[in-house]
């Protein structure tokens, strides 16, 4: 381990100046951007904001380059408007790191860095985003972002095995299956987890209301639950509106496991609906099943409900499915949805761009709601690949006119990825036996421990830079980035200087240091007793600095 009082005042003067992504150039999350205007303040005189349930048009498939410069045109239209010039395309690098974390969750090696940046194609930032959504970490991470979504961490389901369903989304997240498809199979899952992975996302929302509110915020993209046990004090929503939703659930059972059918928990819908008040909320009505803002279901008692449920709520032409979906995925590139918050869908919470939000809502819903269509139209749009670098005209913007890039912290989920991107991960062997070793003491393993550590209070914007002291001193004093032979899989022992500062720069930061970088960390270099050791507070002082940490 190496011994940190060895490191220079003017290694720790780099870390906390040029290191880190130009603070004071207002580069980093800033409250002041990322502080969401109350319902209050954006309902101002309206007592009773409207719900627009108007069926999407149905539209014909553009083909995802024309999607991009849709995407780019409403966008700059907004920005002219505001009299406001944006920053420039981001490098190479910049886009290269930006995609790999946004797409599979992690940084790239820094031979996958040099790679790209060696590269000459002109169309090389395409193919990049096509190979990085055919990779199997695609789904990986996709199913790290709605495994935390679908399973609220709650004392009720902390015993509840997640990695069936995180399986299970991952699967269909890699081959691609339509949104629909997923949705529907969610919402009419039957059987043992052990048997159906997607079963889990109903014994963790074990209770009719627990299941209709996170469908509706899910799935809907609107808050309902305000309208649980009183008709809701600012939108349109009455409660006979809540409990004709959370009649699709009442003759869902979720059982434990035990007896002589199954030794796993087992989800099943019955034909008599749940009247067990113990189980239900003091509120509970009992009224029929109906869609949201649309007309009575038609259903049949002796059947489940939830097909048909999934049926509407799957529609090309539903109001609220598509635009869910789009407002989510534009959440999880650009750190804040066109509707903030995302699942506070209302007349009286408008998009900042209306017309791009159904745009995009059309072309999912035409593409058969393509998730990967989608990602790609996006990434390929000159808005995603615009730089975070503020100028004189945008510093002071507002986040969403997007006349820079938004910069968003790592998840937890990137943050541990890409540290073992660089510091390696543990080997098959150690990961099997962490996985035996967590089930028999119904314990993480160390991804979960790692994650559950990080994670943030729940509703906090990327765009907040919230990671407190305690974080930061595990970052620092962890094993794995105090390792002594860390160094030594990232350099040669042949390497000169300037290839040991280049491949150590290359592997955390995914970039070539700058002239300015490369004379100080040279001259540290000169005066280290031990070459590997001071390569080693190098490696340590970048992978603390924000700009390792941040997406950007």
């Amino acid at each position: 381990m190496f011994n940190r009082k060895t490191i220079s005042s003017k290694l720790l003067a780099l870390a906390l100046g040029f290191a880190i992504i130009e603070i004071a150039d207002g580069a980093t999350p800033d409250a002041k951007d990322t502080k969401p205007q109350s319902n209050q303040e954006k309902r101002q005189e309206k007592k009773l904001s409207k719900t627009s349930a108007k069926p999407l048009a149905s539209k014909p498939l553009l083909e995802g380059r024309v999607l991009s410069s849709m995407i780019d045109a409403e966008i700059s239209k907004k920005i002219k408007e505001e009299k406001v010039t944006p920053s420039g395309k981001s490098t190479d690098a910049e886009f290269q790191r930006r995609a790999y974390l946004d797409i599979i969750g992690r940084i790239p090696t820094s031979t996958e860095t040099k790679s790209f940046l060696d590269e000459t194609n002109p169309n090389k930032r395409v193919k990049l985003v096509d190979d990085l959504l055919a990779d199997d970490e695609f789904g990986k991470h996709m199913a790290d972002i709605w495994q935390a979504l679908l399973l609220p961490r709650i004392s009720d389901n902390r015993r509840v095995q997640t990695e069936p369903l995180t399986l299970w989304l991952e699967k269909h997240f890699n081959v691609n299956t339509g949104w629909d498809q997923i949705t529907k199979e969610l919402l009419t899952s039957t059987g043992p987890q052990d048997q159906n992975g997607s079963i889990t996302y109903f014994i963790s929302n074990a209770s009719v209301d627990k299941m209709t509110d996170s469908v509706s915020k899910l799935f809907l993209g609107v808050q309902l639950q305000c309208a649980q046990c009183h008709n809701h004090p600012f939108v349109d929503w009455k409660q006979n509106d809540y409990w004709a939703l959370a009649a699709f659930f009442m003759k869902v059972q979720a059982k434990p496991p035990g007896g002589k059918d199954t030794s796993s928990p087992t989800v099943t819908e019955g034909k008599a609906l749940n009247k067990n008040k113990k189980s239900l909320p003091e509120a509970a009505q009992f009224v029929p099943a109906r869609f949201l803002a649309s007309g009575e279901a038609t259903l049949n008692t002796a059947e489940p409900y939830r097909p048909v449920l999934a049926n509407w709520l799957t529609s090309k032409t539903n109001p609220f499915f598509s635009k869910a979906m789009v407002n989510r995925i534009w959440a999880q590139y650009f750190g804040k949805g066109l509707v903030d918050p995302v699942d506070d869908m209302h007349d009286g919470n408008p998009a900042t761009h209306p017309e791009l939000l159904e745009t995009l809502a059309t072309q999912f819903s035409a593409s058969g709601f393509d998730i990967k269509f989608l990602i790609r139209s996006i990434c390929n749009s000159e808005t995603y690949q615009r730089s975070s670098k503020p100028n004189a005209s945008n510093k002071d913007t507002d986040i969403a006119l997007l006349a820079r890039m938004p910069i968003k912290n790592m998840t937890p989920e990137q943050l541990f990825d890409s540290l073992a991107t660089v510091l390696g991960a543990a080997s098959k062997a150690e990961q099997k036996l962490g996985k035996v070793k967590a089930a028999k003491n119904q314990a993480k393993g160390p991804r979960s421990q790692f994650v559950a550590f990080f994670q943030p209070e729940e509703g906090t914007s990327v765009l907040s830079y919230e990671t407190g002291i305690p974080q930061v001193l595990r970052l620092m004093n962890s094993p794995q980035m105090n390792a002594a032979n860390i160094i030594q899989r990232l350099v040669d022992k042949s390497d000169d200087t300037k290839t040991s500062i280049e491949k150590v720069y290359l592997s955390v930061l995914n970039r070539l240091p700058t002239d300015e970088e490369s004379s100080r960390m040279t001259n540290f270099l000169a005066q280290a007793t031990d070459k590997n050791k001071g390569l080693g507070d190098m490696l340590w002082v970048l992978l603390n600095t924000s700009e390792f940490t941040l997406n950007h």
